[in-house]
């Protein structure tokens, strides 16, 4: 697993259900739990950038995850919050609906380590079986450990 997303995943920083049924709300709901932990200076500019990101190209996978993010100096290192929705939520214009969310903060001069974190995301949800593991976790500590154990699985 690479380490820095070791060093990103944090179980305060998972929504186990968020409470939101939009892409905008549940973006800003994660947004809100960075915000509150303190890795978002502000929090009004990170969730609009990330909501222009978003607007521009679905970060839908079409797998039932999407990975909502923003290049931008709101944000002093690389940054992770993640919400599930049981029920599923419509990001863009895919038929699937998402029900993994991983919401990236980047700084600008962090893009290589940004793609090295979500790639090794992308690649545990990939299999369907690790999804599933995902969608059942019951607590955060349990979700984090079911990724970290899925990114150590595929490297």
């Amino acid at each position: 697993m690479s380490a820095l997303l070791s060093e990103i995943l944090d179980p305060k920083l998972v929504v186990l259900e968020v409470r939101e049924g939009t892409a905008a709300e549940a973006i800003l709901e994660i947004a809100e739990l960075l915000r509150d932990h303190g890795h978002v200076q502000d929090y009004f500019k990170f969730a609009d950038a990330v909501m222009e990101r978003e607007g521009r190209t679905s970060t839908n996978t079409g797998e039932a995850v999407a990975f909502p993010h923003a290049r931008t100096d709101l944000v002093d290192h690389l940054i992770l919050g993640i919400g599930r929705s049981a029920a599923g939520i419509r990001f863009g214009q895919a038929k699937e609906l998402v029900h993994l969310i991983f919401l990236f903060g980047v700084p600008r001069q962090m893009v290589t380590d940004y793609l090295v974190c979500v790639g090794a995301v992308a690649r545990v949800v990939k299999d369907k079986a690790k999804r599933d593991a995902l969608v059942a976790a019951t607590t955060g500590e349990e979700f984090v450990e079911l990724l970290r154990a899925g990114a150590l699985l595929v490297e």
